[in-house]
């Protein structure tokens, strides 16, 4: 039986994380035995659920006194690095959200301690388990889109800032505005489509403009624009926010490629192939419904699952989350300065 410890039980890990593990349990050996939090009223109120899981404020102390095999890490984005690091240095598996860490500094000891313990490292990548993104990199695989040489993503809104006294406004814990939270999310879906080649230039400019939306105290960017080179000749064109004067909300993935194009809309459900068939212009639509079966989080923690038993090759590096990393410190460092930025 593979026993799991959680790390922080806020939002994210009651509404994704924790629905999960319970499916899993039923045909899987997995349980959860051990829980940790600081808010000693959200670890208890989670506990009535798990009468059998011990109760942590500490998750030094948990992974110390608990004969864990993983741990699932859901706190505050600053905690992530330090939770995995010392996690994975007591030989344990790691699932974490994302981002993967608030700085490059930190993705590298994640990346180092993973190497050095030999066991899984793996960061929050949901979106790659969207029947949409399943079917579209069959596509590609297939070889029916060609060469995929631009992209362009977004996922921005008209007004939807974090508030009520979370900490993803605080720049501290949160290392960052949309680009950190919605950004990982639409970047890592759009360059695993494109084949996860490097990155190697970035170019972005931030924007706070809409302080008086937020419902508590902000230092992070509202808006980010940036453009991305890979080491193969493509690019990808980005934009993420939180409040902007536009008609509608957007989460999209355009591709373009030399034998057909795609768009994905979140949003409004959809999935769109431009190709050409006997000399015509084509559209495409696949019949797929991203909102029907198998949650998304759930499909990449039975992945994780999966790998942790031997059961599957890791979709996931911590190569790639350290890419990843990379471009948001990378944009946020040109917006700074007003240039574009090399990547080492």
């Amino acid at each position: 039986m593979l026993k799991f410890g959680m790390i922080g039980v806020g939002k994210i890990c009651q509404g994704c994380h924790l629905p999960a593990y319970d499916k899993l349990e039923k045909t899987e050996d997995v349980k959860i035995v051990a829980i940790c939090d600081i808010n000693k009223e959200r670890l208890d109120e989670v506990g009535k659920k798990y009468p059998d899981a011990r109760l942590y404020s500490d998750y030094r102390e948990m992974i110390d006194k608990e004969k864990l095999d993983a741990v699932d890490i859901c706190t505050p984005n600053n905690i992530h690095s330090e939770a995995a690091v010392y996690a994975l240095n007591k030989g344990l598996h790691v699932m974490c959200e994302k981002p993967d860490a608030v700085s490059v500094a930190e993705a590298e000891k994640m990346k180092e301690a993973a190497e050095k313990s030999g066991k899984t490292l793996m960061v929050m990548r949901n979106n790659r388990y969207r029947p949409s993104t399943k079917f579209l990199k069959q596509y590609i695989a297939e070889g029916k889109m060609g060469e995929i040489y631009a992209g362009r993503c977004g996922w921005i809104r008209r007004r939807g800032i974090p508030g009520w006294g979370g900490w993803f406004t605080d720049k501290k814990q949160a290392g960052g505005g949309p680009l950190i939270d919605l950004g990982v999310h639409i970047i890592d879906l759009s360059m695993y489509l494109m084949g996860n080649a490097k990155p190697v230039t970035v170019s972005g400019s931030t924007y706070l403009k809409f302080p008086h939306t937020s419902y508590s105290p902000i230092d992070v960017e509202d808006l980010a624009m940036g453009f991305i080179r890979f080491d193969n000749g493509a690019c990808l064109q980005i934009e993420f926010s939180w409040a902007s004067n536009i008609a509608e909300d957007q989460m999209f993935v355009e591709l373009r490629g030399t034998k057909s194009g795609s768009k994905m809309s979140g949003i409004d459900r959809k999935f769109e192939i431009y190709t050409e068939e006997c000399g015509v212009n084509t559209l495409i639509k696949p019949d797929i419904d991203d909102y029907r079966g198998m949650q998304h989080h759930e499909g990449n923690i039975r992945h994780f699952v999966d790998v942790i038993n031997g059961k599957a090759e890791p979709d996931f590096t911590p190569e790639q989350g350290l890419n990843m990393v990379k471009i948001l410190e990378a944009l946020y460092k040109s917006a700074e300065l007003g240039h574009e930025i090399e990547l080492n």
